[in-house]
């Protein structure tokens, strides 16, 4: 029987092999189901695969894979098997491009499921412990009113501790507070600001340690 090469044409137009991306035996069948050379003229797709395929002539015994995609371009092949057999025949596709196709669609799959991780993933919020001492304008300055305008700073990742009466001599006593602060959120530059607009009570503030938790 010999080969259909109005479909063998059509299908060659688009690929240089009946099968995959390699000479395999399908290449083989169908080239050895025509007689001659196809006419380059009428047939130039054809004509240059026949061509490419000759150049094996003396391996295609050793060419891998299976006649069967071939068995579509030859003639009588598309009408007389049966429906199962048409199915299993894809005459404008490969089992390479097919599983390449899949390899795709999986690892889009894993990235989509790694990024929904990632974007789930509970954020960790950097926190610092920090000892600010705030000192007072002389040893007549009320101690209990200027902790009560300290801690009326209130703002989101602010979170006063304990406090502490230190002598600094002369009868002076400075402020020392704890205080946890979000990194993020607090900025002990600005607290320090808002802290000496306390101006009846403060003279200066200082962090006197600072510490990641």
């Amino acid at each position: 029987m010999s080969a259909d090469l109005a479909k063998l044409e059509a299908h060659l137009a688009t690929r240089s092999y009946i099968e995959g991306y390699t000479p395999s035996q399908a290449d083989v069948h169908v080239f050895k189901a025509l007689s001659s050379a196809p006419d380059a003229t009428a047939y130039p797709h054809t004509a240059r695969w026949y061509s490419h395929i000759k150049s094996y002539e003396s391996e295609f015994e050793s060419l891998e894979g299976s006649s069967k995609a071939g068995e579509g371009f030859i003639g009588g092949a598309a009408t007389a098997p049966a429906a199962e057999e048409d199915e299993d025949v894809d005459l404008f596709g490969s089992d390479d491009e097919e599983a390449d196709a899949e390899a795709e669609k999986l690892k889009a799959e894993r990235v989509a499921a790694y990024n929904a991780k990632k974007a789930n993933k509970p954020k960790t919020v950097a926190k610092s412990l920090v000892t600010l001492d705030v000192k007072p304008w002389d040893d007549e300055t009320d101690m209990e009113a200027l902790e009560k305008a300290v801690r009326s700073i209130e703002q989101p990742g602010l979170l006063w501790g304990s406090s502490k009466l230190v002598p600094i001599g002369y009868g002076i006593r400075k402020l020392q507070m704890t205080l946890v602060v979000e990194d993020e959120l607090v900025s002990t530059d600005e607290l320090q600001e808002k802290i000496a607009e306390f101006e009846d009570y403060v003279q200066s503030t200082d962090v006197a340690a600072m510490q990641k938790l």
